[in-house]
C-alpha cells in the first residue's frame, strides 16, 4: 500500500514540474508554452471581437479552454477549442461540463494545422510569433474574407480593425484578396 501511495505521489510531483516547465518557454520557440488566458482576458477578447450567438469561435490551443467557456456562457457563441496536450484537453473537456456549455463546445485534441478552420467565424490565438507566420498562411487559403482573428500579445501581418493597447488583444480580418 506504501508503494503505490509513493507512486502517486511522485507521478503528481512530476505532474506539477511539467506544469511548471510549459509556463517558462522562450516566446521565440516554433512550439507554445501554456499561457493561460484568464476569464478577464477571455471577456475582452470577445467583447473586442464581438462575438455573438452567430459566431463560431476557434480557439487554437485552447489550453485548458477558458476562452471557449467564456464564449459560449457569456456571449452564446458556438466554440470549438483544439488543443494538443492530453491532459489539457481533459481540463478543457471537464471544464465545459462543470459549466453546463458542453453542448455548445467541441474540444478536440489534435494538432490545430491539421485541422480545417473553415467554419470558424471568429479565430483566437495566443501563439508565439513563429507559430502565427505559419498560420497566416492557413488562415489565408482556409477562412473565408471577414472572418475575424484575435491575437494576444503577438501581432500578425493581417489587416487590423481593432486594438485593446491596454490588454494587447488586436482583432484583424481576413481580406478579401491579397
Amino acid at each position: 500500500m506504501l508503494i503505490v501511495i509513493l507512486n502517486i505521489f511522485l507521478f503528481l510531483i512530476l505532474l506539477l514540474l511539467i506544469f511548471t516547465y510549459t509556463m517558462f518557454w522562450p516566446p521565440d520557440s516554433p512550439w507554445a508554452p501554456w499561457w493561460r488566458t484568464n476569464e478577464k482576458i477571455a471577456n475582452a477578447i470577445c467583447k473586442l471581437a464581438k462575438v455573438n450567438k452567430k459566431d463560431i469561435v476557434y480557439d487554437l490551443g485552447c489550453g485548458d479552454g477558458v476562452l471557449v467557456n467564456v464564449a459560449a456562457k457569456k456571449f452564446g457563441a458556438k466554440a470549438v477549442g483544439i488543443e494538443i496536450d492530453l491532459s489539457r484537453y481533459l481540463f478543457a473537456k471537464i471544464r465545459a461540463k462543470i459549466n453546463g456549455v458542453s453542448k455548445k463546445i467541441k474540444i478536440k485534441r489534435n494538432n490545430f494545422f491539421k485541422e480545417s478552420l473553415e467554419e470558424a467565424t471568429v479565430i483566437v490565438v495566443y501563439l508565439v510569433p513563429k507559430t502565427l507566420e505559419r498560420l497566416k498562411i492557413k488562415f489565408l487559403k482556409e477562412l473565408k474574407p471577414g472572418v475575424k482573428v484575435v491575437s494576444y500579445r503577438y501581432e500578425i501581418n493581417l489587416p487590423l480593425v481593432a486594438y485593446d493597447k491596454k490588454n494587447e488583444i488586436r482583432v484583424y480580418k481576413i481580406p478579401r484578396s491579397i
